[in-house]
C-alpha cells in the first residue's frame, strides 16, 4: 500500500476523531434530562412543538409504551411515504410531470426509508418528484436517524436508572434529536455542500446543447416485420436538477444513503469535487464515533464510550486496509484481458474499473468500507466493480451486523447487545453473574440480545436460499454464476442490515425483491429495537450492584479485544459458507484462470 494511501487514511481518521469529543459532549448536553444551557436556549421552541402535538413532555414511559410510539410514529411515517408516491402525479413540485409509483416499488421504497434503509430500486432523477423527494424521503431520513438515537438513549437510562419502569420519552427524545443535532448539522453540511457546487433548486430539468452532436441507433421494426436500424441525431442532453444539497447533507449525517440521483454520491451533482467527497464521507461515521463519547459521558465512565469507539476501529481499520490493498493489488483478469493497471503521475495502480478518476482507489475504498460499516449505503463507486476480496469487505462488514458505528443510534445499541453477550460469556468462564455497568445480566437480557443479534443474520440466511430458489429471484441475476449469487447475498445482507448498497447487476425493482426485501428491512429494524428496548425497560428496573474483585472491568484492552472477537466470531459463523461460496470462490476462481 503506497505512503499517499497511508497519508489521506490517516487524515480522514485524525479529523474524525478530533471532532468525537465536541460533537459528543454536545449531544451529552442536549439529551441531559437536567436543564442546561442549551435545552434552555431551544426551550421556547421545544414547548411550542409539544403543544401544536399534544405532547405531554414530563411523562416517563415505562418500555412498552416507548416502544409502541416508536412503532407508530414509524408505521405513520411509512404510510405517508407511500401515498405521496402513489399520489405524485396529482401532487404539485412535479414540473417533469413524473406518474404514480407501481404499488409494490413504493412499498419498498416507503419501508426502505422508515427503516433508515434507503435501499433504492428506482432512479430518482427519473422517478420521484421534488415534492416525494422532500416531504417523502428528507423527513424520512431525519425522523428514523432520530429514531434509532432515541432507541439508544432509552438503553443509556435503563443502564444509568435504579428501580424504576420509566425510559424517558419518545417524542422528547427525538424531538431533541433532530432539533438539536440533525438539523444543525444538517443546515451546516449542506451550506458547504452548496458552496462545492451540489445542485439546490426548484428548476425543471435544462436541455442543453452538445458540444459534439452525435447519432444514436436503435433496432426497429418495420410495417412488414423486418427489422432495421435506425439512426436519430442528438444535439441537446437533459441535465436533471432539483434540491439535492438538502436531501444529501441529511443522507450522509443520518446514516440514511438514499441518493437523489441514481448514481447516488458518484453524481457529479451529488458529489462534484474532493473536498465535498471528504466532507460527505466524514458525515457518514461522524454522529456514531461521537455517540460513543456520549454514552460514556452519560453513563458516568467515559472510559467506556472509548472503549466501544476502540472496538469498532479495532475491526474497521485492518478491514479498511484489506479491501484497500485488494483495490490496489489490481484485478488478474482484467490484466488478462490486456488492461493497463499500472501506476500514472495521476494514478497509483490498480483496479479503477467502477471508480470516478477524480476520487481514486483510497477514497472509494474508504468510502465503501464506511458506508457499510455505517448503516449508511451510498456509494462513490460501484461495488460491483471491485475485485471479488475488496468486494467481499463491504459485503462483511453489513453481516457482523451494523455495528461497527452502524447507523445513528442504532449501530452503538446493537453494539451493546453483543457486549451483553460478551459479559454474559466472560461470567460463565469464571463462574460469576455477569454484570455491566452495575447491572446483572439475566437470562431475561441474555435472550433479548441474542435476538436482537440473531434476527438479522436469520434474515440474511433465509432470504438468500429463497431468492436463490425462486425462479422470480433467480430472474434478476445479470451476471449468473458465483458473481450472482454474490450479488443476491450482498443484497439480502444489505437489506437485513438495513444498509440500502447494491452490488448492482440484480434487477430488484420487481414485485418478488421489492416484497422480500421490504419484509426483510421491516423485521431488520423494528424487531430489534423493541429487543433492545425490552432490555433497557429489564435494567432499568434493577438495583445498581456495587463493584467487587470479581467484577470483569468492561474499559480495558482485554475486553476490547474479547468483544471484538464476540463480533467477529458470530459473523465469520454465520456467513462464512455463503461467503466461500460466493466472493473467495470467485477470487480463486480469477487466479485459476
Amino acid at each position: 500500500m503506497s505512503a499517499n494511501a497511508l497519508l489521506r487514511i490517516g487524515l480522514y481518521f485524525a479529523v474524525l476523531l478530533v471532532l468525537v469529543k465536541p460533537l459528543g459532549a454536545w449531544m451529552a448536553l442536549v439529551f441531559d434530562e437536567a436543564p442546561n444551557r442549551v435545552t434552555r436556549t431551544g426551550a421556547p421552541l421545544e414547548r411550542l412543538i409539544y403543544r401544536l402535538s399534544g405532547i405531554r413532555a414530563d411523562e416517563d414511559m415505562p418500555w412498552q409504551r416507548y416502544a409502541l410510539a416508536m412503532l407508530v410514529f414509524n408505521v405513520a411515517g411509512l404510510l405517508v411515504v407511500y401515498l405521496l408516491q402513489r399520489l405524485q402525479g396529482w401532487l404539485p413540485l412535479n414540473p417533469q410531470g413524473f406518474p404514480a409509483i407501481a404499488p409494490d416499488s413504493a412499498m419498498n421504497t416507503a419501508i426502505s426509508f422508515a427503516t433508515n434503509t434507503n435501499w433504492q430500486g428506482y432512479a430518482g432523477e427519473s422517478t420521484l418528484s421534488y415534492l416525494t423527494q422532500m416531504l417523502g424521503l428528507t423527513v424520512q431520513n431525519f425522523l428514523s436517524a432520530a429514531t434509532g438515537i432515541a432507541v439508544l438513549l432509552a438503553l443509556i437510562r435503563g443502564l444509568v436508572r435504579r428501580s424504576t419502569n420509566g425510559i424517558g420519552n419518545f417524542w422528547v427524545d427525538t424531538t431533541r434529536a433532530t432539533l438539536y443535532v440533525l438539523l444543525p448539522l444538517s443546515l451546516l453540511l449542506a451550506l458547504a455542500l452548496a458552496a462545492q457546487g451540489v445542485v439546490q433548486t426548484f428548476k425543471p430539468y435544462q436541455d442543453v446543447p452538445l458540444l459534439q452532436p452525435t447519432t444514436a441507433s436503435e433496432t426497429v421494426t418495420g410495417p412488414d416485420g423486418t427489422p432495421h436500424t435506425r439512426t436519430t441525431p442528438v444535439a441537446t442532453q437533459q441535465l436533471p436538477f432539483g434540491p439535492a444539497a438538502s436531501q444529501v447533507a441529511i443522507k450522509q449525517l443520518g446514516t440514511n444513503g438514499g441518493g437523489f440521483f441514481n448514481a447516488n454520491s458518484a453524481h457529479p451533482y451529488e458529489n462534484p469535487t474532493p473536498l465535498s467527497n471528504f466532507l460527505e464521507m466524514l458525515a457518514i461515521l461522524l454522529i456514531p464515533a461521537a455517540l460513543c463519547w456520549t454514552f460514556g459521558e452519560r453513563v458516568g465512565d467515559r472510559r467506556q464510550g472509548w472503549a466501544l469507539l476502540a472496538t469498532m476501529l479495532l475491526i474497521f481499520v485492518p478491514l479498511l486496509l484489506a479491501c484497500t490493498a485488494a483495490e490496489q493489488a489490481g484485478n488478474p483478469a482484467l490484466a488478462a484481458a490486456g488492461a493497463d493497471q499500472t501506476a500514472s503521475a495521476l494514478q497509483p495502480g490498480g483496479n479503477l474499473e467502477g471508480k470516478e478518476t477524480r476520487f481514486g482507489i483510497v477514497d472509494s475504498t474508504l468510502w465503501a468500507t464506511a458506508t457499510t460499516a455505517a448503516s449508511n449505503g451510498s456509494v462513490n463507486a460501484m461495488h460491483d466493480s471491485f475485485t471479488p476480496l475488496g468486494g467481499l469487505v463491504p459485503m462483511w462488514l453489513m453481516q457482523l451486523g451494523e455495528v461497527i458505528f452502524g447507523g445513528v443510534g442504532s449501530g452503538l445499541y446493537g453494539l451493546l447487545a453483543f457486549v451483553i453477550v460478551a459479559v454474559f460469556i466472560a461470567g460463565l468462564m469464571v463462574g460469576r453473574t455477569p454484570e455491566y455497568l452495575g447491572k446483572k445480566i439475566e437470562a431475561y437480557e441474555m435472550k433479548m440480545a441474542s435476538l436482537v443479534v440473531l434476527i438479522p443474520c436469520a434474515l440474511v440466511v433465509v432470504g438468500t436460499a429463497i431468492a436463490v430458489l425462486a425462479p422470480a429471484g433467480r430472474a434478476g441475476i445479470a451476471n449468473p454464476g458465483i458473481h450472482g449469487f454474490s450479488e443476491i447475498l450482498y443484497a439480502l445482507s444489505s437489506a437485513s442490515n438495513n444498509n440500502g448498497s447494491a452490488f448492482a447487476g440484480l434487477s430488484a425493482n420487481t414485485p418478488f425483491w421489492n416484497t422480500l426485501l421490504g419484509i426483510c428491512m421491516f423485521l431488520a429494524r423494528f424487531p430489534v429495537a423493541i429487543g433492545m428496548l425490552a432490555i433497557a425497560g429489564a435494567l432499568a428496573a434493577k438495583k445498581h450492584v456495587p463493584p467487587s474483585a470479581g467484577t470483569l472491568p468492561t474499559h480495558t484492552p482485554l475486553f476490547i479485544v474479547l468483544l471484538a472477537c464476540t463480533v467477529i466470531v458470530i459473523g465469520a459463523l454465520t456467513f462464512l459458507p455463503a461467503l466461500a461460496l460466493g466472493p473467495i470462490a470467485e477470487q480463486l476462481g480469477m487466479f485459476a484462470h
